[in-house]
């Protein structure tokens, strides 16, 4: 049985939006989902640097692109040196995947339509329930987070067992059935990894689109056993927030401290991090 608390870590002027987040050493990466940057924070000088991950011969601008055209980057998650940025995959313009190289600052993008579309066959999902929010890559196989916000709640885990994305075909999907609040289902936001335990953060939204966005009710940290897909246990998160990204900060043998990042779903260039700590 863990307690858990939540306070303000950081407050971050010149980017918004936030769906994804890494910690590595004094530096957080966040990206936005309607960015074409990924955004790196130094903790101690508090300065920001902006990454460039999109082209913009297509957009007018890379900070706030319009929702039709936006990539809906919701997943940032890292394997070794390198860090790996999806889009969800609701609408046929946010099928790309991101690679950056955090040592040799090299940009690569990857099209994932092909792969999207045989996970979406092979668990029956349809293109208004598809919505991938998280992902964890170990460097042997993939998970993928499904969030079921859409009208079928079809909140579920694809597990591919292959190291290249964009190629895989051999895929498995788990559905999971995640707390609720006041009857409404939460639904994954981002997963981490943490030893050999998937934690994972979830918010319960008034609305039955992967498109449109509704009232927040709140949301749950948790955990799942990442062989099995098994529920180990939830927590609510104190407050009303739309937390969609998460990363291990700090662990002792007794505490884990996360960082989430939360998506306010407005246009201001603005955000807040959070530490997230579960005590025995």
């Amino acid at each position: 049985m863990y307690s858990i608390n939540l306070e303000i870590f950081k407050e971050i002027q010149g980017m918004g939006s936030a769906s994804g987040i890494i910690s590595k050493a004094d530096l957080l990466y966040i990206i936005g989902d309607n960015s074409g940057y990924l955004n790196e924070f130094n903790i101690k000088s508090e300065k920001l640097r902006k990454i460039q991950v999109l082209s913009d011969s297509e957009l007018k601008g890379l900070e706030n692109i319009p929702k039709p055209q936006k990539p809906d980057f919701e997943v940032l998650c890292q394997y070794a040196d390198r860090f790996y940025i999806l889009g969800s995959g609701s609408t046929s313009k946010r099928n790309l995947m991101v690679e950056f190289d955090t040592k040799s600052q090299q940009v690569g993008t990857k099209d994932l339509t092909s792969v999207y579309q045989k996970m979406k066959v092979l668990a029956n999902i349809n293109d208004e329930n598809f919505n991938i929010e998280g992902a964890i890559f170990n460097g042997r196989f993939w998970l993928l987070f499904n969030r079921g916000n859409g009208n079928d709640g079809k909140n579920g885990i694809f597990r591919i067992l292959e190291k290249d994305l964009a190629k895989a075909e051999k895929i498995s999907f788990t559905s999971l059935k995640l707390p609720n609040i006041n009857h409404v289902e939460s639904s994954f936001t981002d997963a981490v990894l943490v030893n050999n335990d998937v934690y994972f953060i979830s918010t319960a939204e008034d609305t039955k689109s992967t498109y449109t966005d509704g009232d927040i009710l709140g949301g749950f940290i948790g955990s799942i056993n990442p062989e099995s897909l098994k529920l180990n246990f939830s927590y609510r998160i104190p407050g009303l927030h739309k937390f969609e990204g998460i990363s291990l900060f700090r662990k002792t043998a007794s505490t884990l401290e996360f960082l989430l990042c939360e998506d306010r779903d407005t246009d201001e260039l603005k955000t807040t991090v959070y530490k997230l700590r579960l005590s025995v």
